[in-house]
């Protein structure tokens, strides 16, 4: 092991494994999507791929299943969460399998809406207790410790990723020596992202993934891949979504506190929170219970739609290292709303290390910007939202937040080709 690779086998233990029925495993990844934007700002969707129940397709089209646990807008829905019930309910009538959304205003006020079903097989219906893959909503997780560190004074946002990993990052242009701690935070590095490296999509995203899905993907492994591309740009340049960046940062972590990356997140946030039902698994490849199933097309690109009779792929078991610290956490709606709303309350973070956080810069063309592991989304009714969202083989999630923390949302499809949840996000803050 390198002196800058944190165990890639490390036990476990951060809350309960449980085993699934079915069989499946392979490799997440987190971030996504290519898009060129002046300086810094967030676009991508956390990637990542999929295991299969004995590597059978499951059978039978989406509109199925999702009427043998069906919604029930009117019994469910309370006052202004009606609107939201049924963005859910049109999620799941335009092919989810099943989707979650989880509402929280201060600390008692809670609601809970779901529809289609968390089991194509047996068509049980999605439960809040459930636990799923949240991907690239780990990198929330990941900047608030290096915040921590830094108000600590531990490390600085201005040291130089070399610092800290001296040669990790370099080769065919990229240089450690001239990226600092907060351009890998805020995607302003310039840093190749591996998961946009074609044979990585091929074998991950791919059905090529059904014989890769319990391999196991190193830090050094990931950086490595990472290095044999350009980078997008000179650092602080520009701005572009990218994995690695958060592989980095989960090796800086290490390399500062004498403690892997997931080991400090439980330290730190996990245990003084009680997010009981939250982990970050390591190499295991099993879902802890209670669970249910997540499902892919195996389009060969997370979030892609493929074609409406596409078959299914059961993709629950996968083994999360590929995507490690950029989108490995697995939790619930519930768990969820509670960090984000202790980060933007102040519990989490000083004021001075929450005020770098959500510095952002716009991302052209969008209604988004990007500061530290944190997305800025400008609602349709003037309401600024923050948090994070996360896509992985079989799960695409979202969280997100008022300013002053008291309006939580969390949502989450059973399924990679669901796309954006804008209309839950509108009709949760705007009643759109």
């Amino acid at each position: 092991m390198s002196e800058y690779e944190y165990p890639s086998h490390r036990p476990s233990r951060r809350g309960p494994t449980g085993t699934s029925a079915a069989e499946s495993g392979g490799p997440p990844s987190p971030g996504k999507a290519r898009a060129t934007v002046t300086r810094s700002g967030r676009t991508g969707f956390g990637v990542g791929v999929v295991g299969v129940v004995t590597a059978a397709v499951v059978a039978g089209a989406l509109a199925t299943p999702a009427r043998a646990a069906e919604s029930q807008t009117t019994q469910r829905a309370r006052g202004d969460h009606r609107a939201t019930q049924e963005a859910v309910d049109a999620a799941v009538a335009a092919g989810i399998p099943g989707a979650v959304a989880s509402a929280q205003r201060g600390d008692r006020d809670r609601w809970f809406g779901q529809a289609g079903t968390a089991d194509l097989r047996t068509g049980v219906p999605r439960r809040a207790e459930d636990r799923y893959r949240a991907g690239s909503i780990t990198k929330t997780f990941v900047a608030t410790v290096m915040l921590q560190l830094a108000a600590e004074r531990k490390l600085s946002l201005d040291d130089t990723v070399d610092h800290w990993l001296p040669g990790l990052i370099q080769g065919n242009g990229h240089d450690g020596t001239r990226i600092t701690l907060r351009q890998i935070l805020n995607h302003t590095s310039g840093i190749y992202s591996y998961t946009e490296d074609k044979d990585f999509q091929h074998t991950a995203f791919s059905t090529d993934f059904l014989r890769n899905r319990f391999d196991t993907w190193s830090p050094r492994r990931i950086v490595a891949l990472a290095m044999t591309h350009k980078p997008d740009f000179a650092p602080g340049a520009d701005w572009h979504y990218s994995d690695t960046n958060y592989t980095v940062a989960g090796m800086v972590i290490e390399k500062a506190t004498g403690r892997a990356y997931a080991d400090e997140i439980e330290r730190r946030i996990l245990r003084p929170l009680h997010l009981n039902a939250t982990t970050l698994p390591g190499t295991e490849s099993r879902m802890p219970r209670p669970a249910g199933r997540a499902y892919s097309k195996l389009t060969g690109s997370l979030d892609a739609p493929g074609e409406p009779d596409s078959p299914l792929y059961d993709v629950t078991e996968l083994n999360p290292s590929i995507a490690g610290a950029g989108g490995e956490i697995v939790s619930t709606t519930g768990d969820l709303n509670r960090f984000y709303q202790a980060l933007m309350s102040g519990r989490l973070l000083k004021p001075r290390q929450l005020d770098e956080m959500t510095t952002t810069v716009p991302i052209k063309g969008t209604n988004l910007s990007y500061g530290l592991g944190l997305m800025k989304v400008k609602s349709s009714c003037g309401k600024d939202l923050w948090g994070h969202n996360g896509g992985i083989q079989g799960s695409g999630s979202e969280t997100l937040v008022t300013t002053n923390g008291d309006h939580a949302l969390s949502i989450n499809y059973n399924a990679d080709w669901g796309g954006p949840q804008d209309r839950i996000v509108e009709a949760e803050f705007c009643g759109k």
